[in-house]
């Protein structure tokens, strides 16, 4: 069993409960099934993405690292922010926009701050986690690295997180997860954050060396290569090993408001 915490939607205050895999919550010491719950976004911080983390994704650009604009590898992390208009739970729609006929998932572990995190250690970097998440780092597909993509991954709807966080003292070694996705129940890509470039304590030392991250915030340690693309209609699935799953509709962006179907 694992400790969690989450949100019921439409109700602020956050719950604990006990996760049991594959589908039950203890609450209250009652069982429940977790179709009886509708979750809401678990966080109430700032989303901060890191690009090229995973050994893959970075093996994918590393030959145009040394050419115009980047002229050299990466010293430190790249990263973006996921703003709060892209937020979505457990459940709800992702809006396709009209003039895209594709989406790209974007599985991440992500790492959910417990307390003021500056120029963190390595050695005691974890110390400062609450807990971990899941969030689908939706984007338009797009090719560059070089500049900000914020009309390809700000959209409204766009960072599905949840259902809910779960412990760090719940999880063994969060860099040893197993994540898969899952489009219309049939699986389409796995990877491990074995395959980190900067460990998950790495990262939370190199980030917080130039910036503060506060309780509530939320890191994504990377997302793998090769993530499934998602057309209208698509039903897809994030599971992180140890933490949970995350599942999300993809709707025509005419038949969305705010995560929920018209």
């Amino acid at each position: 069993m694992a400790n969690i915490k989450f949100k019921h939607q439409g109700i602020q205050l956050m719950q604990e409960g006990l996760f049991e895999a594959p589908d039950s919550v203890m609450l209250d010491a009652e069982q429940h099934n977790i179709s009886e719950f509708n979750f809401d976004v678990p966080i109430n911080g700032t989303v901060y993405g890191a690009l090229l983390n995973f050994k893959g994704a970075y093996a994918q650009y590393e030959g145009q690292l040394n050419d115009d604009p980047y002229k050299a590898p990466p010293k430190a992390p790249i990263l973006y922010i996921k703003p709060i208009n892209t937020y979505i739970g457990d459940g709800e729609a992702v809006p396709m926009p009209q003039s895209e006929e594709t989406l790209s998932a974007g599985a991440a572990l992500a790492v959910v701050i417990g307390k003021t995190a500056t120029r963190l250690e390595k050695s005691n970097a974890l110390d400062h986690v609450a807990g971990y998440t899941i969030v689908n780092d939706i984007s338009i597909p797009h090719e560059s690295i070089y500049r900000p993509a914020y009309k390809e991954k700000a959209r409204d709807g766009f960072c599905p997180i949840g259902p809910w966080i779960t412990e760090r003292d719940s999880v063994g070694d969060p860099n040893a997860l197993k994540i898969s996705v899952y489009v219309n129940g049939e699986l389409k890509a796995e990877n491990n954050t074995s395959n980190l470039i900067r460990s998950v304590e790495g990262l939370l030392a190199d980030v917080t060396e130039f910036m503060t991250l506060y309780e509530g915030d939320v890191l994504l340690v990377g997302v793998p290569e090769d993530m499934p693309l998602l057309k209208a209609g698509d039903t897809v699935k994030v599971e992180v090993e140890g933490i949970g799953v995350l599942e999300n509709e993809v709707l025509d962006e005419n038949q969305v408001a705010g995560g929920k179907r018209k």
